[in-house]
């Protein structure tokens, strides 16, 4: 009984810092619909920080079949922030790639036409692009930890704050940054402005010397 009451206590703690923090970015599934043009390439990108899960699935979908049933094939390729190939297809109508994030930054995901297809053809992708706790198989969880209801849904909900309060440290590590790098910009400007100040003054004094030594000369003065 006591352990019961301790659940459900627990459960209500975790929705309510749920709904507090629900304004946050948290990372997430996201459906996405590519409309492929019959030449170049079209690329969607997702900022993530690093130690996070992604998963993402993709498959063509030919608005336009021709009498064959073909299918147009495309490539695909993912890249991290600093230009590492992490994933890569080619002639392909459908696949999937996981990667762990070792790099904060945009990770970048492209898609291109294989080949040519025929005049008028419109065909889309669809890229279900998940990251975090969406990409957890916690059907697998739940068997492997012989859980289920309450306790399943309990689970969720923590890996969930976790994901909030990591976002949370992550934004405020960039905050940190960017205030270091106003401050250090701030501070420049500032000696510039001064540097600026002193060469003028340096300047205007110079010009009084030589105006002067010339009346000297000219026993103006």
């Amino acid at each position: 009984m006591a352990l019961k009451i301790f659940r459900n206590a627990r459960l209500a703690v975790l929705l309510v810092e749920l709904v507090y923090l629900m304004g946050f970015l948290v990372p997430s599934a996201k459906a996405i619909w590519l409309t492929m043009p019959s030449s170049g390439t079209k690329c969607v990108s997702e900022e993530i920080q690093t130690k996070v899960v992604v998963l993402a699935d993709y498959y063509v979908v030919d608005d336009t079949p021709d009498e064959n049933h073909n299918i147009p094939t495309i490539s695909a390729r993912v890249t991290s922030p600093y230009g590492n190939n992490l994933y890569h297809a080619d002639n392909v109508t459908h696949g999937q790639f996981a990667f762990t994030t070792t790099e904060s930054g945009n990770y970048l995901a492209c898609f291109w036409v294989d080949g040519q297809v025929k005049e008028g053809s419109i065909f889309s992708i669809s890229l279900d692009w998940r990251t975090g706790i969406s990409a957890k198989d916690w059907e697998s969880v739940a068997k492997k930890e012989k859980i289920d209801g309450v306790e399943l849904e309990l689970i969720k909900l923590e890996a969930a704050v976790q994901a909030i309060h990591e976002n949370l440290l992550f934004l405020k590590t960039r905050e940190a940054e960017m205030r270091e790098v106003s401050e250090t910009t701030n501070a420049r400007v500032a000696w510039l402005s001064i540097l600026s100040l002193g060469v003028c003054i340096a300047v205007a004094a110079l010009q009084l010397w030589h105006l002067k030594r010339y009346f000297q000369k000219k026993k103006l003065i």
